[in-house]
């Protein structure tokens, strides 16, 4: 028996992977004096021993390239007050600096106020996967930062979205 399989409409892969829920995240880094960061919803815990975690990020990406030449890398995951620093954070070529409030993690990077919790990590590995490169970080510090914030920012459907009322977390 033979399974003939159609190519995957970009569109369609897209909507059907909108329909998993996911956190949002702003991966930054420091270098050459200057801050660097963006919007990520690809990442996800890799290993416990020793502490890894993933995100992906498309090969042409801007800021990629000066975090990779830093080595190192905070993972700020963002409250549900936080949408629109996300959107912020999603554009090339912003001042996404001027305005938001900031401190150096222990590796040097910037932890953004008001994020749930942070990672400070050190890059491990990269693998190249389509148009996609999936790095792997060894966390080497971490804290729940100090907020008034109690859910995390969530994108569904392409959209953002809070947890209902009722969920118990």
């Amino acid at each position: 028996m033979s399974l003939t399989t159609k190519a995957i409409d970009p569109l369609h892969f897209r909507k059907a992977l909108g329909h998993f829920a996911s956190g949002l995240t702003v991966i930054t880094s420091h270098i050459d004096d200057e801050p660097i960061g963006f919007t990520c919803q690809s990442f996800y815990s890799v290993s416990t021993a020793p502490p890894l975690v993933s995100f992906s990020v498309k090969r042409d990406s801007f800021s990629y390239p000066k975090i990779r030449r830093a080595g190192r890398f905070t993972v700020n995951i963002l409250s549900e007050e936080q949408a629109a620093l996300s959107n912020l954070f999603a554009q090339q070529g912003a001042d996404k600096w001027k305005e938001t409030d900031w401190t150096h993690s222990p590796l040097g990077n910037p932890v953004i106020g008001g994020s749930l919790h942070w990672l400070d990590c050190e890059i491990h590995a990269e693998h190249q996967a389509g148009d996609h490169l999936i790095v792997i970080g060894e966390v080497r510090a971490l804290s729940l930062q100090p907020t008034t914030a109690t859910h995390p920012l969530l994108y569904f459907k392409g959209q953002y979205c809070n947890l209902d009322a009722s969920v118990t977390c």
